[in-house]
């Protein structure tokens, strides 16, 4: 990877993982749909008014492209994860179906885009998926959720899967990738105000700690998390994004030990080491196709 790229993808790691440790801060006030109804009703006004600034029209298919990844790869994969672990479902078991993601993006980007994988892309992945498992073995406590809870994360995973793809096979659209986000940030606040208020869940609480951890997990997980997300898709490709997300659990785990004090385990620390080899692997086996993505040009 770029040096720059390199910046990029240790960026997403962090912020992506800290959404989850702002989820966990802001659901002990309000419930988690409230939460994401909250966080995205945040982002709607600045997204609405950079949008009215940039007085660009845009084709009704470059919108319509990114109205859709909001759908999949924000609305449909944050209210699959939130949802699951709501009705019980293990944090670890998430992050367990979640980390199938590189695999299925990667037979995806195959089967739809045509990219080409290499069997030690392949081989990598298969040791960051051993390193996951470690690392959520280290954690997992069982859990009480209904037998079809699980299909929810496992649906999150499959929409964000699918945003990627989409998103990718889209092409350059004449969206920048601030307009982008804007524009996926307004259809996901659309989403869950819709949503919620007929639920009774749009109302937030009054208490300063809801409002704090709201905020931070919209700025650093909300704004930060899928803007280096689809920057590292944009300039390394769909498949390094998702095997970056084998580092996320891990990630999270040391999120949790800086905030609430929750030191890792020794397996947490090997399981860690693995996965990082295995995503060190699995990059540095990309095709060349994928690996020498073009320099994005300047937004203007």
């Amino acid at each position: 990877m770029r040096p720059r790229d390199r910046i990029w993808a240790a960026a997403f790691v962090a912020l992506w993982s800290s959404g989850f440790i702002g989820a966990e801060l802001a659901t002990r006030y309000a419930p988690a749909l409230t939460v994401l109804n909250w966080r995205f009703l945040l982002l709607a006004g600045p997204a609405l008014a950079w949008l009215a600034t940039r007085r660009r029209r845009w084709s009704a298919r470059d919108v319509g492209v990114h109205v859709v990844v909001g759908l999949l790869g924000q609305a449909g994969y944050l209210y699959g994860v939130v949802a699951a672990s709501g009705l019980g479902v293990d944090p670890g078991t998430s992050a367990l179906i979640a980390a199938l993601q590189p695999v299925v993006t990667a037979a995806a980007a195959f089967a739809v885009l045509g990219e080409p994988v290499r069997a030690g892309q392949l081989g990598g992945m298969a040791v960051g998926f051993a390193g996951v498992a470690l690392v959520v073995s280290a954690d997992f406590s069982g859990g009480g959720a209904p037998l079809w809870a699980y299909a929810l994360p496992l649906g999150a995973m499959l929409s964000l899967v699918a945003a990627t793809v989409f998103e990718r096979r889209g092409g350059r659209t004449s969206l920048g990738p601030v307009d982008a986000l804007a524009v996926q940030f307004l259809t996901t606040a659309v989403v869950f105000a819709g949503v919620s208020a007929p639920l009774g869940a749009f109302a937030p609480p009054a208490s300063a700690g809801f409002w704090g951890a709201v905020a931070g997990v919209t700025v650093l997980a909300g704004i930060g998390g899928y803007g280096a997300y689809w920057t590292v898709v944009r300039r390394s490709g769909p498949t390094t994004a998702a095997t970056l997300l084998y580092l996320t659990p891990g990630t999270t785990m040391l999120w949790a030990w800086a905030m609430f004090g929750t030191a890792p385990t020794l397996l947490t620390w090997v399981g860690l080491a693995v996965t990082l080899a295995g995503v060190v692997l699995s990059i540095r086996a990309r095709p060349r196709r994928e690996a020498e993505v073009p320099e994005p040009a300047p937004v203007r």
